[in-house]
């Protein structure tokens, strides 16, 4: 693979000059530039894009830790990120977390080490201290979906509103038992979405009927949904309304309706907290407070650009937004 310095033998001009009129760094005489260009061009040669964003300081990507992107919001997050990236000039690189707080300081730490130029992350919330030292550093980190650290710029969704809201549509319906499937609350939006759930339950004088499996279940999929729905279904038989906190969930409560013979929405309604375009591709299309996903993916990835184009200048200021849910109503309630 032919180098720096086998183009600058060929130009007959030195490496400095080579590398000067490539990274159009300083001024190279043009007569001088177009025979380096033509060198290059004879002998094939490419620069190398790490090696090259070491020595300027900057990779021009941007890593997402995400626990997970199949049929997740994520998906759609991460969609916004690298459209919103691409624009401006910045590639990707992905890493899923599983939700495994040892998974995610792994991949932290390997994009601390060069590789990318800022981080988005959904956190565990089991990370904050490593998160705040990779910033420290001079890399940037932008949250989404999940603000654990107030000390970090965010993106996120008002997760009181998706259950409160959603909650308050149940109760106009004629919906009395409403159980929620939520997850553990030290991870920040399910914390919020139970506290919007409870609120409005206790604003009717309703008893809150809350689960989570006593298994080790991941919570972000189809089978935690599924087990959460069947318990629900065993403790209250008069439940005529179910909360999934994501869709994943909400797929498997409506999974256990189907085989136990009930319907939606005459035997029981179904809503999901924190919707995406999956909810409008099922048989019976479920009822959900949607985010703006990929708007909130692109915010993310303009805040991390304005930060990293930021370094060496005045730091860019932290940020901490917040979006608004809309309730999309379809056949599951």
């Amino acid at each position: 693979m032919p180098t720096l310095k086998d183009v600058a033998q060929l130009a007959n001009v030195d490496v400095s000059t080579v590398s000067r009129a490539l990274n159009n760094t300083a001024h190279v005489h043009p007569a001088t530039k177009a025979r380096i260009l033509k060198a290059a061009k004879e002998l094939g040669y490419r620069p190398n894009p790490i090696a090259q964003g070491l020595r300027r300081g900057r990779q021009h990507t941007i890593g997402i830790v995400v626990p997970r992107l199949q049929l997740t919001i994520f998906a759609e997050i991460a969609q916004g990120v690298e459209e919103e990236a691409q624009k401006l000039g910045y590639s990707i690189i992905f890493a899923n977390s599983n939700d495994d707080p040892k998974l995610e300081a792994e991949s932290l730490n390997r994009m601390r080490s060069g590789f990318v130029d800022a981080i988005i992350i959904a956190g565990t919330g089991k990370n904050g201290r490593l998160m705040r030292d990779i910033q420290t550093e001079g890399t940037p980190v932008v949250q989404v979906v999940r603000m654990q650290e107030q000390s970090l710029s965010s993106v996120v969704a008002d997760y009181y509103a998706c259950s409160y809201e959603a909650i308050h549509y149940l109760m106009e319906k004629g919906c009395r038992e409403i159980g929620l499937i939520n997850s553990p609350r030290s991870i920040s939006p399910y914390k919020r979405r139970y506290d919007g759930y409870r609120d409005a339950i206790r604003e009717h004088g309703l008893e809150s009927i809350c689960v989570t499996p006593s298994s080790n279940l991941e919570p972000n999929n189809f089978e935690y949904g599924y087990r959460c729905a069947a318990r629900l279904l065993d403790e209250h038989p008069n439940l005529d309304a179910i909360a999934a906190a994501v869709d994943i969930q909400g797929l498997g409560a409506m999974r256990v309706l189907h085989e136990r013979g009930l319907k939606c929405p005459d035997d029981i309604r179904v809503i999901c907290l924190t919707g995406h375009a999956i909810g409008r591709m099922l048989e019976t299309t479920m009822t959900a407070m949607e985010i703006p996903a990929i708007e909130m993916g692109q915010k993310a990835a303009r805040m991390a650009v304005e930060a990293i184009e930021a370094q060496g200048g005045a730091a860019a200021a932290r940020q901490h937004l917040v979006f608004s849910p809309t309730l999309v109503v379809r056949e599951s309630a």
